[in-house]
């Protein structure tokens, strides 16, 4: 079983200029159109079983249109989504209150296209109270390569909110980009061996000898598979891993077991 942790959907009628927008601004190529339909395309072609799709809100007024579309098509042909939140939100409870009512297994925040630092007060409590909900988060971790001058979670922010938050969000915390996307040095300094979980998503390819020594350092029971689709190429990241020489059982735990656990639902 292969589980895909972190991917992107956008609505078909927006589809076509968000993905030129953003690829243009990141300087990135798409692998695929960016549509719900493309990405259970892809999963069918490249032998994925389940893909996470994480929402992310830019502003508090997109919350509720972009969770309702969420709960409408969580669980359907083996795509599972997460819930969307803005740190703006003046109703954060009741927002994951109904999250959590519908079923979702957690939130994905985004701190270089929220604007917000990850060690903010705003997302601290967001993470207390999705932790007490047991609601995973999900966030952007190092750089963005659309907005790269300003990091705005970094792995020493990363260490700030783990000590305010000890003990509530211990494994309740999902870093994308391997802990911190483009700085895998700070990572294997700071955050390897921390209870966070890391996804593989976007930079498996971009320092491939650093992933594999970051994996090995933080552990196979705390790393998820992820592609970032559609601005991965999904196969291309399945073979890397494959590549790796890791025991079946390693291997597994890293392509699905882990992601079941988060993910209950399964």
């Amino acid at each position: 079983m292969i589980i895909d942790f972190h991917t992107h959907t956008f609505p078909d009628k927006i589809a076509t200029q968000t993905i030129k927008f953003l690829s243009e601004k990141a300087n990135s190529k798409p692998f695929r159109e960016g549509t719900l339909s493309s990405l259970k395309e892809s999963m069918k072609k490249c032998g994925i079983d389940y893909s996470v799709v994480l929402p992310v809100a830019t502003n508090a007024k997109q919350v509720d249109s972009i969770n309702r579309l969420s709960f409408e098509e969580n669980g359907k042909d083996g795509v599972i989504f997460a819930g969307a939140i803005h740190p703006d939100c003046e109703n954060i409870e009741e927002i994951l209150d109904t999250i959590k009512a519908h079923g979702l297994f957690g939130i994905k925040i985004h701190p270089d296209y929220q604007g917000v630092y990850f060690d903010d007060e705003r997302y601290i409590h967001i993470m207390r109270e999705a932790a007490k909900r047991d609601l995973i988060t999900v966030t952007h971790a190092g750089v963005d390569v659309g907005y790269p001058d300003d990091v705005h979670c970094t792995p020493q922010m990363v260490l700030n909110v783990l000590e305010k938050l000890s003990g509530i969000i211990d494994n309740k915390l999902v870093l994308a980009h391997m802990g911190g996307c483009d700085l895998p040095d700070e990572v294997l300094k700071k955050l390897a061996g921390k209870p966070v979980y890391f996804d593989t998503s976007f930079v498996l390819d971009r320092y491939t000898g650093e992933c594999r020594e970051i994996i090995l350092k933080h552990g196979f029971d705390k790393i998820l598979f992820a592609t970032d689709s559609p601005w991965s190429d999904i196969k291309k990241f399945v073979d890397i891993l494959e590549s790796y020489g890791f025991a079946k059982e390693e291997s597994d735990m890293i392509f699905y077991k882990n992601a079941e656990r988060l993910l209950k639902a399964l």
